[in-house]
């Protein structure tokens, strides 16, 4: 039902939506200080100018590849746990309290940590990263894996089928909702950890170029990279996982 829910969305919806956002930011800007608040074609022609300089791609190529990087090691990482932690008690129980551990620590501390203890490197950096994202994927996983249906497995083993057929046909697929909510937030989640990262201890990327127009208190192009790497994420979600969601869950209509 969620399926044709979606695939029926109107996207003049979105649109309009959008065609609101920038209209109250217009409106926003001129009642503001421009100094304090850039309107939108402000910001854009701010993109474009960077575009040109051929800045904007570096930094934001820089950025991206730290977060494919992050994103793969924390939800394999994530995914894996928590399965195991969902199927069996025993593990479950012993690692309950080093999770609750894990999302409680603070991103910035676990930054720094990586930082002091590994260096200003890359791999201090994706460390920090998937440390701060793979405890929500394993939050996830193990309640997708609690809420499998155990009496399809039972089918399955009636039936026959091999621990192949068993694990892609019967168990992932009734975890596909978790994996692929754990992959929507895990996505959003990363790439501001990474600025976070980028800004205290990288020498490239989006974060350590906001960090110095921080510094010049340039909002214009601290809003410009901004949403500049914000239309990639989005860009990710649209034609990546939102086609990729609508190809797992097929099986639901």
């Amino acid at each position: 039902m969620n399926l044709n829910l979606r695939k029926g969305s109107n996207p003049r919806l979105r649109i309009a939506s959008l065609v609101l956002f920038i209209a109250i930011w217009q409106l926003a800007a001129i009642v503001v200080e421009r100094q304090l608040l850039p309107g939108p074609q402000q910001v854009f022609f701010s993109i474009v100018d960077h575009l040109g300089q051929g800045e904007l791609i570096f930094h934001l190529s820089t950025t991206l590849a730290r977060v494919v990087v992050s994103f793969i090691c924390a939800m394999a990482l994530g995914v894996a746990l928590g399965i195991v932690m969902g199927r069996n008690r025993n593990w479950d129980a012993a690692l309950d309290g080093m999770l609750v551990l894990a999302l409680n620590l603070p991103a910035l501390v676990t930054i720094i940590l990586c930082y002091l203890w590994f260096g200003l490197g890359e791999f201090a950096a994706i460390l920090a990263v998937a440390i701060n994202k793979f405890p929500v994927v394993v939050v996830n996983m193990r309640e997708g894996a609690r809420a499998v249906d155990q009496d399809l497995l039972q089918v399955a083993k009636a039936f026959r089928l091999d621990w192949r057929k068993r694990w892609f046909r019967v168990y992932l697929p009734q975890l596909y909702p978790y994996l692929l909510a754990s992959a929507r937030s895990g996505l959003a989640l990363v790439w501001k950890i990474v600025l976070v990262v980028e800004l205290l201890g990288r020498s490239n990327g989006v974060g350590f170029q906001l960090g110095i127009y921080f510094q010049f208190f340039d909002i214009t192009s601290i809003l410009a990279y901004s949403f500049a790497f914000i239309a990639v994420v989005m860009a990710i979600e649209y034609l990546l996982i939102t086609p990729l969601d609508r190809r797992l869950m097929r099986w639901r209509s």
